[in-house]
């Protein structure tokens, strides 16, 4: 997967101040910074516990790699390997496939089932020259999601975190005191926008290459990233505190730039002058156009086309 992870193309100052409003909930301005405004939905107490996605090697399907689906109808599958060649972690429903760089050193990587619920074959891959792959291992699972959130609400490659992250403890900060949904979202995302500023030597160094892995708590330490940095963290933070985030790759018009974002599912609603999370729906988030000095980073935000989604 080859990107430009969005550099290049001027975002009009107008795109900018609308996703500030997307995140805070109200009229504003780049120059203005955020205005609190209202929030509504159902009422938010904090998770009991943080849902993770932990990787079972005592129920994984026979075979050297091993491919863990015991946790299937959590949303998610994971695999290990040892190989002296590089591999990959291949998910697939019916025409759609997802291949992850798997670690060779016997590193797990957890994969969401973000096709939904039915058949997926998952298959341990080994490259053989070029971009030839042979499988290794393999497994077919018919996946019944517990609920279509279950992939959304966990960490996986993209997406990673534990308990002990620091990116679920400043989203705990952050959410405390929050009496509804919309003040836990506008809470993550005034504050990820406001203190994660666009790193452009990183968006250069990896434009036109392929295989990163985004980490929030490095994000976090650092407070720059690239618009992948922004999805991911802003993901973590929503997911550890129980609300269903997606973490999206594609492109965006005019020039198919290619870009990383949020959707996020409200059961209730959220609404200002000019944003709205819709009640029973997922409603796009993209901070990369509100972080502070994103300036060029991506489009004019006005056509989305998603490719990926975990």
């Amino acid at each position: 997967m080859r990107s430009t992870w969005g550099r290049g193309v001027t975002a009009a100052a107008l795109t900018c101040a609308l996703a500030l409003m997307a995140c805070s909930g109200a009229t504003t301005s780049a120059a203005d910074g955020f205005d609190e405004g209202t929030t509504s939905g159902p009422e938010w107490t904090e998770p009991a516990e943080v849902l993770l996605a932990p990787f079972d090697a005592d129920a994984a399907a026979a075979g050297a790699p091993v491919i863990d689906v015991s946790h299937a109808s959590e949303g998610y599958v994971a695999a290990s390997a040892t190989s002296d060649a590089r591999l990959k972690l291949q998910v697939s429903s019916g025409e759609m496939s997802y291949n992850y760089d798997l670690p060779s050193d016997g590193t797990a990587v957890v994969a969401p089932l973000n096709m939904g619920s039915g058949s997926y074959r998952v298959r341990v891959m080994q490259n053989t020259s070029g971009n030839n792959y042979v499988e290794l291992a393999g497994t077919t699972v018919d996946v019944v999601l517990a609920s279509e959130f279950e992939p959304f609400v966990r960490p996986n490659v993209f997406c990673s975190y534990t308990e002990s992250s620091a990116a679920v403890a400043k989203a705990r900060e952050l959410a405390a005191g929050a009496a509804n949904e919309g003040d836990v979202m506008r809470a993550v995302c005034i504050w990820v926008a406001s203190n994660i500023s666009y790193d452009y030597d990183k968006a250069a160094e990896l434009s036109g290459g392929s295989g990163y892995v985004p980490d929030p708590d490095a994000t976090l330490a650092a407070g720059t990233g690239i618009c992948f940095d922004y999805a991911s963290l802003s993901g973590a933070m929503l997911r550890s505190l129980g609300i269903p985030c997606k973490v999206i790759t594609g492109y965006v018009s005019p020039d198919d730039v290619y870009h990383a974002w949020n959707m996020v599912y409200a059961d209730g609603s959220w609404h200002s002058v000019e944003f709205s999370v819709d009640q029973d729906s997922w409603s796009r988030v993209d901070l990369t156009f509100a972080a502070a000095g994103a300036r060029d980073t991506v489009g004019d935000g006005t056509s989305y086309t998603d490719r990926y989604v975990y």
